[in-house]
């Protein structure tokens, strides 16, 4: 819309230009045949004169009849112009005016202070009449400069009518041509936005003209190959979102069977040894304690790896009571500092293990952030499992009075968006007024299953 307004601005300055050099012409124009008339009446008038004087002196007129203007006044066809003849021995001059007609329009005064300042209208023309090399006495013709105002303006207004109709058809011809020809960059632009808020999936429609078929032709395929590089980037980000928890899965079952194993028997003997000693020495007993201690740390340290390796309660009862367990032992670690809440509606049986796995990393990684950095009070979780789709929001009323930087140097933040971004999810982060901060996503339940295909 702009382009076409721009366009015809540009076409109405030009227009504008042209008709008012065309004017300026028109108006020269006017007062050179002016001019013209003038000069013929005069020269025309001087004829008949110096034709009357030939026959007075061939004994065919009389002297007293001289000069007769009946002839002119009868013929003349140009109204309101006055002749004046002065003899040149110095008798009274003789005056005659031809009739002006009336102006049927009468014209604007700025009109005619400007064409009288520019082409004086009236202007007298004076000849000498004379025969045999004798000077009779000296012929003024005077045009009416208010005729010459009223033809000057009826050129001018019967110009400035057929412009005035010509720049109007031209504009609307324009226009329509401008809007016709413009209309799909209004489309391909509306498509562009379209695909810049994440719809790779829209395509540009056919166009008649060949250069915005090329060109919409071109947005498609560089739209399929955005679209078809962010799902193998998305297929790419599940599978290695799956790797990682099979590694996990693996390195948790490592630690249990293996390790924990043999700190068990690590312990048994311990306790064989401290029970031997009491019978039969008891220097090895203090020896088989501390053997003991060092293998309960070793078994709580492993149990602590196990639960953030891969929590028991994903594969055995699920992400509820993973949650539970989680906002459980932060409540026993912070003690009275920051209170965690869990709310949980909908039934959590329906997630798929990515899902289900992806949100208990976000609320893990959320919590030890609340725990490290906001200084909060109150925390809160809420799941929300609707019909397709399920929603993890953490709040807390920490000192957070601005939007953290997902680009910033921790991972906390960006490793969430990352696994949001692999299920086909959202993330939103806001600050709870007076501060605090909210983190939510969103997730579609039947995710992986597009991902896969």
């Amino acid at each position: 819309m702009n382009l076409q307004v721009h366009l015809l601005s540009r076409i109405v300055v030009v227009a504008l230009t042209c008709l008012l050099a065309t004017s300026a012409y028109v108006l020269y124009r006017s007062d050179l045949q002016s001019r013209q008339k003038t000069g013929i009446t005069t020269e025309s008038l001087g004829k008949q004169l110096e034709f009357q004087l030939l026959r007075i002196d061939a004994g065919f007129g009389q002297a007293r009849q001289f000069p007769d203007f009946t002839l002119w006044k009868q013929t003349s066809s140009v109204p309101g112009v006055c002749v004046r003849f002065v003899p040149a021995d110095g008798a009274a001059p003789y005056s005659l005016c031809n009739g002006a007609k009336p102006s049927e329009h009468r014209w604007p005064a700025v009109f005619e202070t400007v064409y009288s300042r520019l082409f004086s209208p009236g202007l007298e023309i004076s000849r000498p009449i004379a025969l045999n090399q004798r000077v009779y006495g000296a012929l003024t013709v005077t045009p009416s400069a208010e005729m010459d105002i009223a033809q000057a303006w009826d050129n001018i207004r019967s110009l400035l009518g057929l412009s005035a109709v010509t720049v109007l058809a031209v504009c609307a011809l324009v226009y329509l041509s401008i809007e016709r020809a413009l209309r799909p960059a209004g489309i391909i632009v509306a498509g562009l936005e379209t695909m810049g808020k994440g719809n790779l999936a829209y395509r540009l429609p056919p166009f008649e003209l060949l250069e915005w078929q090329q060109t919409a032709a071109a947005i498609n395929r560089l739209t399929a190959s955005q679209q078809q590089l962010l799902e193998e980037r998305q297929k790419l980000a599940v599978k290695l979102i799956n790797l990682q928890e099979e590694e996990r899965r693996y390195l948790a079952r490592e630690l249990h069977d293996e390790f924990g194993q043999c700190l068990a028997a690590i312990s048994a003997v311990a306790a064989s040894i401290a029970q031997t000693a009491e019978q039969q020495g008891s220097a090895l007993v203090e020896e088989a304690d501390q053997i003991a201690r060092i293998s309960q740390r070793m078994m709580s340290n492993v149990r602590g790896l196990l639960g953030r390796l891969r929590p028991a309660e994903i594969d055995e009862l699920g992400l509820a009571a993973s949650l539970n367990s989680l906002v459980a032992g932060w409540n026993t670690h912070s003690g009275s500092q920051t209170r965690y809440q869990l709310h949980i509606v909908g039934n959590c049986a329906a997630l798929p293990e990515p899902q289900a796995v992806t949100l208990f990393r976000i609320a893990q990684e959320c919590l030890t952030n609340i725990t490290k950095h906001a200084a909060a009070a109150h925390a809160e979780v809420t799941l929300t499992v609707n019909a397709g789709r399920v929603i993890l929001t953490i709040q807390d009323d920490g000192i957070a009075d601005a939007l953290p930087f997902v680009e910033g140097p921790g991972i906390g933040l960006l490793g969430i968006r990352e696994r949001v971004e692999a299920l086909q999810g959202h993330l939103a982060l806001a600050i709870v007024r007076p501060h605090g901060l909210r983190v939510e996503v969103g997730l579609p339940i039947d995710a992986l299953a597009v991902a896969q295909t």
